[in-house]
């Protein structure tokens, strides 16, 4: 089995964020790493819109990220965004400091051709004692230190060479044995020598105490590491133990704007810290009031962001609950005398955030969404309390406050983000022909089932009704150089409607169209005239309301036409083409000779007008014969046929538009074989849309007028309509068949992705003040005005919000519910909250004297009633080993929760399937496994149980049968020859239906440690353990035995699995890999002829397991942990494909290859990307893919598509080598990815 990776969505979520001006003086970026994509950011401060400006994959695993600015820095020459012109920026710039799985130490410029300095230090991989998981950066701009988790650590010093180049020193070792670090951070010194704060624990005493007792007793320390620039070397300057346990520390600015040092967030506490003569400034972090979360749990600052300018210096903290408060420091000199927390917002907990110097705060969610908010006013308002360190307490007690609503920050946009995906499923339950993905994901109240489906989201702006049905509609301009459109021009059978653009949209009588007749196409033409065409001529209309007319000859009527900004050519009945083209004064001339064609003419379309030229060269025309024509336009030979191409149907539309796009490579010349680069310059393609629904795009040779490189995609079962729009300023196809589908190029790549939307009619683009870049469209009688935001996104998702985090679901798919499992540790259930709550209000009555009973009684009902949102402000936190849980059913079409049930507190819902027991045929069981008082570590429990429900009105209503108590934790449940299989534990267990309980009728104890998965075919079932992979069992009806007879040579920590036929099973684990097992086929034999079944249970000869193992097919590692696989078809009419998602947000697919020959070329070409492609942390992509297992029988598609952005001499050497042309390896990339998926 041969197959081809491809990722279909990157990964949501986010691990390290920094900010800074990485392109370009004042330019605010964010550089945002997401596992193995590092992508740029930039919010646009007008709109308030985040914008991607580069999206990259490392193939490597990014574990640290940090911006350095060289002091008195000039980075000299650099490139403009579309890498088209130079420029010089004598400004401060940033560059990009790397720490990653590739042993080396990277330091990156954006639109840099290449990684500036690659330094390696170290092996591969994530290590503890090799550097990387730590970054540090002077603030300076003088040294970075790369740390590891344990011992080692080692620091460069950067400078600069007479070119103003970044130059980078040997490094010098800070290594210290038997040491684990925590964080590290630059010391803000100014330009003394380099200092280094980390947080570190040395375990040695630990190591050498068989009791145990030094280990309780260990102190964190904080030390401080000098690099002192003279005698190059580093030293331990100073180490200070803590009294409490530290996450994290936050650098101070000094100098001249601020005091040094650095703020230690540790359990409740946050202190400031710096050497010298400073003492220790500490304030414990505020709590909320009345909170009903355990009392035992300790508090801890989670993410931090700095702001400085001039005048203003503040540091933003957010606790695990969410909130962020204000700190600001008061100093005298450099001598910090108290510290002021101020209770800020509350936003959903981030693993990193940063404020942008244009008040813009970036927040990276743990889980979910990632959100950019507008700072809106600094929170210093007197109405909020003040918390100072200056306030005395007792030990351990700290301040309160009442959370509340946002105040000082606005929401202004949201990345939408899958992240972790905890289950999928692919079914297509709302008859819509392509398959929808039905995704759990987030955490807590900020759960979600989304819906994915292949498209664009769209958002209407306006849904007007017409008095008939339209067949047309355009939109036009008064000027040529007009922001924004003045007229909407509505065509029907018998008359045009014509609607001006303002503040309203409003039928006008005065705009010189004629209303009386249907138009065939309207247009601006020149600087300030509107054109109309219609079936009797040509209506030209000039600024000062002047018409002139061009009337039909004769019998003969315009049947189509084509226009541009200075060309009008229109087809008359018989196959006859005029050609007319605007001179200097504005006048419409037709050319002397007119064209007879050799066939009707069905549709004919022009290109834009080139910048800096007068017309465009090429008129491209279907005709009836199903031929395209290129005629060319020149006037040395003008309306002589250049290029044909024959095609597999009539012609139903054409459109020529010209794109910016790095894919494809090359354009093959065919007059001479020369190849032409595309890359930033603009080429002009030709779009035909067929009326058998298939759209065929051509690339148009500029010079020759040659169609080469063909390309097909079939849209739907309708004729395929083309119209020409505008998206990001540049030129894209709106395709309309039985789908409207969107041709477009986004970050130099093609893109042809279907609109989440209704069918359209026709349609054009539409730009006013309020939808600068719109669609205007027709659909039955109505009139749309459309936006598309989210370009680039593969899919559009519906979002139905969960309460508690969702585990596993099923889907019932005969009557469209889904059954939905949801459980938190660290939770109460909704009874258990009110208890305590009551248990609150009674102490504080009790607790209040006679006099203010009265008050306190009423601030204690206030308490009870009030009923915090908890997506908005966190669910409360219980101790360890709580649980709260409940099986919900939805519709899976309107997302309706039908039924909800809430289990006990401390039940913990694992399992679930759909059940019909061959006692009873008739009916529909659900049963769900249930663990008591879990404890995840050190691992415990109270068994389990598993509850029964019969499934009533039509899948709607469970009714609760009985529930079986178990002495282990049942994990997965499957229907087996009309019978429950079921994981207790270690032990796999048939169970039948009894009528107040399941009844056990046999077992097999020999899984090793933990069941995970459990999968059925006839009489086999593979099962998985939690740490070494699959079990494949055979159920003997007549000794009602389950006899393993095969399992893995490999331990794999498995997460998940599927059945792909009788012997071949995939399987994930929680590394990342994925692997292809088949049982072989002598194993098959060998129990089928072992009728009693007692080979299978003595022979254990084999590596102490079963005495066949299977045999690996293939082997990939994906990078992220992968939570789900499953065979699916993508898109209607194509193949099989698996399909997986990962924990991070991405979704992919393995590819089967259909044929040796495809397999070959792939291979080659992996081979020769391997050897050509440099990866941009220096990871060798070969051991990446190969992390935990030698790669096996998979090509990386992602790798292979980065083809397209290789410099056009290697697209060249690498297509010469594979003997093909650099198009037509573009063309064999496009094909397999359309084939399977999008």
């Amino acid at each position: 089995m041969k197959l081809y990776n491809l990722t279909l969505q990157r990964p949501g979520g986010i691990t390290h964020v920094i900010h800074g001006n990485f392109s370009g003086p004042k330019q605010q970026e964010i550089i945002v790493s997401r596992g193995c994509v590092l992508e740029v950011l930039k919010p646009d401060a007008s709109t308030g819109k985040i914008h991607t400006l580069l999206s990259y994959n490392v193939f490597g695993i990014i574990r640290s990220l940090n911006p350095i600015r060289l002091s008195g820095s000039n980075r000299g020459k650099q490139r403009d965004l579309d890498a088209s012109k130079e420029f010089h920026a004598y400004q401060f710039l940033d560059y990009i400091v790397v720490g990653s799985d590739s042993g080396r130490i990277l330091i990156l410029e954006y639109n840099g051709q290449k990684n500036v300095h690659q330094e390696t230090f170290g092996k591969s991989g994530c290590r503890r004692i090799v550097p990387g998981q730590y970054l540090a950066v002077d603030p300076k701009g003088r040294a970075v230190l790369i740390g590891a988790l344990e011992k080692q650590k080692l620091v460069y010093i950067l400078n600069r060479d007479s070119q103003a180049r970044l130059t980078i020193s040997s490094p010098l070792e800070a290594h210290k044995a038997n040491t684990i670090t925590y964080c590290i951070v630059g010391v803000d010194v100014g330009f003394e020598n380099p200092v280094f704060a980390c947080l570190e624990v040395d375990y040695e005493e630990c190591d050498n105490d068989p009791t145990g007792q030094a280990a309780n007793e260990i102190k964190q320390s904080l030390t401080f590491y000098e690099l002192d620039l003279g005698l190059n070397h580093v030293v331990r300057k100073y180490s200070e133990p803590l009294e409490k346990f530290a996450n994290l520390l936050i650098t101070v600015p000094g100098g001249n704007e601020g005091p040094s040092g650095v703020l230690v967030c540790s359990e409740n506490y946050i202190t400031f810290k710096n050497f010298g003569d400073q003492p220790d400034i500490r304030c414990p972090i505020p709590r909320r009031r009345n909170e009903i979360d355990d009392q035992e749990r300790t508090m801890i600052i989670v993410a931090a962001a700095t702001h400085k300018t001039k005048n203003i210096l503040f540091f933003l903290v957010q606790t695990e609950q969410g909130d962020i408060f204000k700190i600001t420091l008061t100093h005298d000199a450099d001598m910090v005398t108290e510290i002021r927390l101020k209770y800020f917002d509350t936003v959903p907990v981030a693993a990193a955030m940063c404020v942008l110097r244009n008040g813009f705060l970036f927040l990276a969610s743990e889980f979910g969404n990632h959100y950019l908010y507008q700072i809106t006013q600094l929170g210093d308002a007197d109405d909020e309390p003040e918390f100072s360190s200056s306030e005395r307490l007792e030990e351990e007690d700290t301040f309160f406050f009442v959370p509340r609503k946002l105040k000082n920050l606005i929401l202004v946009d949201e990345m939408d983000s899958l992240s972790p995906i905890t289950a999928c499923h692919i079914a297509d339950l709302a008859n819509e022909d392509t398959p929808q993905l039905y995704v759990t994901c987030g955490r807590g109240p900020h759960s979600t089932l989304r819906i994915l489906r292949h498209g664009l989201e769209v958002t209407e702006m306006a849904v007007s009704e017409l008095p008939g049905n339209p067949n047309a509609v355009w939109t036009v301009k008064k000027r040529i150089d007009d922001p924004y459109d003045s007229y909407i021009v509505v065509s029907f059978s018998n008359a045009t409607l014509v609607l001006s653009i303002g503040e309203t949209v409003e039928e006008v009588a005065d705009s010189g169209f004629l209303g009386t007749t249907p138009t065939l196409s309207c247009s601006q033409l020149g600087d300030d005239g509107l054109l109309q065409i219609y079936r009797e001529g040509i209506r030209h209309i000039r600024a000062d309301k002047r018409v002139n007319e061009w009337r039909a000859p004769g019998k003969k009527a315009i049947t189509r036409a084509a226009v541009n900004q200075r060309q009008v050519v229109i087809g008359l009945t018989g196959g006859e083409l005029v050609y007319f083209e605007m001179d200097t004064t504005g006048q419409l001339n037709e050319y002397t000779e007119r064209k007879e064609m050799p066939g009707d003419i069905v549709c004919m379309a022009l290109g834009s007008i080139p910048e800096g030229e007068q017309r465009s060269r090429f008129l491209a025309v279907g005709l009836s014969d199903s031929t395209v024509r290129i005629i060319s336009l020149d006037p040395q030979d003008c309306l002589s046929r250049l290029s044909m191409q024959a095609l597999p149907a009539p012609a139903e539309t054409l459109c020529i538009v010209d794109m910016k796009t790095t894919e494809g490579g090359v354009v093959v010349d065919s007059s001479s074989g020369r190849e032409q680069q595309i890359g930033p310059t603009t080429t002009s393609f030709l779009n035909i849309g067929l009326q058998n629904g298939v759209l065929l795009r051509s690339v148009l040779d500029s010079v020759t007028g040659d169609m080469s490189d063909t390309r097909t995609r079939y849209l739907g079962s309708k004729p395929v309509k083309l119209f020409r729009i505008l998206m990001q300023g540049n030129e894209a196809v709106l395709a309309m068949s039985s789908r409207t589908w969107l041709s477009y190029t986004y970050q130099g790549r093609f893109h042809l992705t279907p609109l989440s939307y209704e069918s359209l009619e026709y349609a054009s683009g539409f730009a006013s003040e309020q939808c600068p870049e719109g669609i205007v469209a027709i659909a039955g009688n109505t009139l749309r005005i459309l936006t598309l935001e989210k370009l680039g996104a593969i899919f559009n998702q519906a979002i139905h919000k969960l309460k508690l985090t969702p585990r596993r679901f099923i889907i019932y798919p005969e009557v469209y519910r889904l059954y939905l499992i949801e459980s938190d540790h660290l939770a109460y259930t909704e009874a258990s909250k009110q208890q305590k709550r009551e248990q609150i209000s009674k102490e504080m009555i009790d607790a209040a004297d006679s006099e203010n009973r009265e008050s306190v009684q009423e601030i204690a009902n206030a308490m009870l009633a009030e009923r915090i949102p908890e997506e908005t402000f966190g669910a409360p936190k219980a101790a360890n080993g709580m649980w709260a849980s409940q099986l919900r059913v939805m519709d899976t079409i309107s997302g309706e929760t039908k039924f909800l049930r809430e289990f006990e507190q401390n039940e913990s819902a694992v399992c679930l399937s759909l059940m019909r027991f061959d006692t009873r045929p008739t009916d529909v069981f659900l049963l769900v496994g249930v663990a008591r008082d879990l404890v995840l570590s050190p691992r415990s429990h109270s068994g389990g149980m598993i509850y029964c429900f019969l499934v009533l009105e039509n899948g709607d209503k469970l009714h609760f049968i009985h529930r079986t108590v178990v002495d282990e934790v049942p994990s997965a449940i499957c229907p087996f020859m009309g019978r429950a299989l079921i994981g207790v534990g270690s032990s796999l267990r048939i169970y039948e239906i009894g009528k107040k309980k399941l009844l056990k009728k046999c077992e097999n104890r020999n899984i090793p440690n933990h069941i995970v998965t459990i999968h059925a075919v006839g009489n086999r079932a593979f099962v998985t353990d939690i740490q070494e992979s699959i079990h494949i069992l055979r159920y003997k009806t007549m000794e009602n035995q389950l006899v393993t007879f095969a399992d893995d040579t490999c331990a794999r920590f498995t997460v998940a699995c599927c059945l792909l036929d009788y012997s071949t099973v995939c399987v994930t684990d929680k590394f990342g890999n994925i692997a292809i097992l088949r049982v072989p086929v002598d194993a098959n034999d060998d129990i089928e002829i072992d009728p009693t079944g007692s080979k299978g249970l003595w022979d254990r000869g084999l590596l102490n397991g079963a005495p066949n193992k299977c045999d690996i097919l293939a082997h990939f590692y994906v990078g992220e942990m992968v939570t789900s696989v499953q065979r699916a078809t993508l898109i209607p009419g194509g193949s099989e494909s698996l399909v997986y998602t990962t924990l991070s947000g991405s979704i992919g697919v393995l590819i089967p290859f259909a044929s040796n020959e495809d397999y070959d070329f792939f291979q080659h070409l992996e081979m020769y990307m391997r050897a050509e492609y440099q990866t941009l942390v220096g990871r060798e992509h070969l051991a990446f893919r190969s992390y935990y297992y030698p790669v096996k029988n998979v090509l990386d598609g992602d790798l292979c598509e980065q083809y397209n952005h290789l410099d056009i001499n290697k697209q060249k050497s690498i297509a010469e080598g594979l003997d093909r042309t650099a198009s037509e390896v573009a063309k064999k990339l496009e094909d397999i990815r359309t084939r399977y998926a999008f």
